[in-house]
């Protein structure tokens, strides 16, 4: 395949993974309303984000991702106004990702089961760990200095629980469906188009 027919699938692939992402972050979501109007929420968005960071590097991975979430939060009237910062932070989960798994890892050279898992796993955890410290952090001064919320160190602490519990959701759930789909994508010969 031509690095050009390669750049126009990954394209292809980064906005099927946008679109998923926005159904599973709006649609599978569980939210939590907060006091003050604004809400948090439990959802497996981010799950959507790793995996196809996982699949597709973490560029393209990590702009499905933010894409479809930002997405998301411009269509909910509680999270408008989040938007530039869940795109940041959803686009740098997916570049950590992809840092983890391609480059570190190099999952995308490898045909050893472990190493793809425990590379998978590292990458994974990688970049929601990343979530899990930044989301709530830039979520609060993004909520006090911008916004001018006087209610962001209530929120604060709802946020960090969310965001924990969706990283840990999100890790397994993705570490669990790339490992079967990069097997069926090698086996078509499908994989390769992507890498």
């Amino acid at each position: 395949m031509s690095k050009m027919n390669q750049r126009i699938y990954r394209l292809s692939l980064t906005g099927l993974f946008a679109a998923m992402s926005y159904v599973v972050f709006t649609f599978l979501q569980f939210k939590i309303t907060l006091p003050g109007g604004d809400a948090t929420s439990i959802h497996l968005g981010n799950a959507v984000c790793v995996l196809g960071a996982l699949l597709l590097g973490g560029l393209y991975g990590g702009l499905g991702g933010a894409i479809g979430m930002t997405i998301g939060d411009l269509f909910d009237p509680v999270y408008v106004v989040y938007a530039p910062k869940t795109f940041l932070l959803k686009l740098c989960i997916g570049l950590i990702t992809g840092l983890l798994a391609h480059r570190i890892g190099r999952i995308n050279e490898s045909t050893d089961q472990k190493h793809i898992l425990t590379w998978t796993i590292i990458a994974a955890v990688g970049g929601l760990l990343f979530n899990v410290i930044f989301d709530p952090l830039v979520g609060y001064y993004y909520k006090l200095l911008i916004l001018g919320k006087p209610a962001a160190e209530l929120a604060l602490a709802w946020n960090i629980a969310s965001t924990s519990i969706n990283a840990v959701t999100s890790a397994i759930v993705s570490v669990i469906i790339y490992l079967p789909l990069r097997n069926a994508l090698v086996r078509s010969g499908l994989f390769a188009k992507i890498c």
